[in-house]
């Protein structure tokens, strides 16, 4: 989630200090996908590999799909930006100077990514590249960034221990979210758009009123937490944490609902549409999708030759997008 001088620094210590952006491996059919379980009937996603997306010379640290799933943005190490296209998996636009965390707005219109050198935000017009609008303010290097449902406010977290939220059209600080006492990864926003939530390396995660600012709860975790994730109904909150687990909670209460547990540590996870699968990503090479309801491993997605740093479903939930630190992007059906 993290791109700038220091991501390289966290790289040599991922065990302790992984940035979100979003890591998900599905199993690849037979050797070229890896598939290792069954297909789930029940649902649309396959597991089989579509494409290998190859063109970044650096780790690629996160992947975000437009609102139509026609366009993936991967942002890498090296400052740069790319957008392909997902049917012919050709490169459409690179932006230079501009790297990781990235992320779309809800309609697919603008797209964000990060200044890590210089803590700003850039907002670019999807369609052609042209740069809309650049939000500064953080005091130290920004870590994740998110929109709201309606694309008018972007929040982001930062080195700083804050979150900000942004007007997306003015680029002014509409609030500033202050209370956790060490780096803040990552920031959500829920679907209805109440709800913000925060994971930090303070080991908390704090959830937020989005109209107030105020604070509604803090859970307190065992471990940092390295990423948080909304369900598509908001009622159950995803967190990643250094402890190689992805953890279940009730966002009303706050009580943990499961503990999804791998083989090595998680770097990122991501809610499919429906909300019934949940995609991690992970050291070890994979992406792994659970059936959120019982907790199942239901596939094992391998073809990754380095850390799957970030992963993110498309909006119809047919393609499932996993960023490595092999400079690839592959795109799973």
């Amino acid at each position: 989630m993290f791109v700038t001088s220091s991501l390289t620094v966290q790289r040599q210590t991922r065990f302790a200090f992984v940035l979100l952006l979003s890591c998900i491996s599905l199993s690849c059919a037979q050797k070229e996908s890896g598939l290792t379980s069954k297909p789930l009937a029940e649902h649309v996603l396959k597991g089989s590999l579509k494409q290998t997306l190859t063109g970044h010379d650096e780790s690629v640290r996160s992947v975000a799909f437009s609102a139509d799933g026609k366009t993936v943005a991967s942002g890498g190490l090296g400052n740069v930006v790319k957008l392909w296209n997902t049917q012919t998996g050709s490169l459409k636009r690179t932006l230079a100077e501009t790297g990781p965390p990235v992320a779309f707005s809800p309609q697919g219109e603008t797209l964000a990514t990060v200044d890590g050198f210089k803590n700003t935000i850039r907002l670019w017009d999807a369609a052609t590249g042209a740069e809309k609008q650049t939000l500064s303010g953080h005091g130290g290097e920004i870590t994740s960034v998110a929109f709201s449902p309606d694309g008018q406010t972007v929040a982001s977290s930062s080195f700083d221990k804050s979150v900000k939220l942004w007007d997306a059209k003015t680029g002014t600080v509409k609030q500033t979210l202050s209370g956790h006492s060490d780096t803040v990864l990552s920031v959500v926003i829920s679907a209805d758009g109440r709800t913000i939530a925060s994971g930090s390396r303070d080991n908390t995660i704090r959830l937020w009123e989005a109209q107030t600012g105020a604070l509604k709860q803090t859970i307190k975790t065992d471990d940092i937490v390295l990423a948080v994730a909304f369900a598509p109904k908001g009622e159950v909150l995803s967190s990643v944490s250094g402890d190689k687990t992805v953890k279940l909670w009730d966002a009303q209460s706050g009580t943990l609902k499961k503990t999804l547990t791998g083989e090595d540590n998680v770097t990122s996870a991501a809610f499919s549409p429906d909300g019934k699968l949940l995609a991690s990503g992970s050291y070890d090479k994979t992406v792994r999708v659970w059936d959120i309801q019982t907790a199942e491993l239901k596939f094992t997605l391998k073809g990754h030759d380095d850390v799957v740093e970030s992963v993110a479903f498309s909006s119809d939930g047919t393609m499932l997008a996993s960023a490595s630190a092999d400079k690839t992007v592959k795109l799973w059906e």
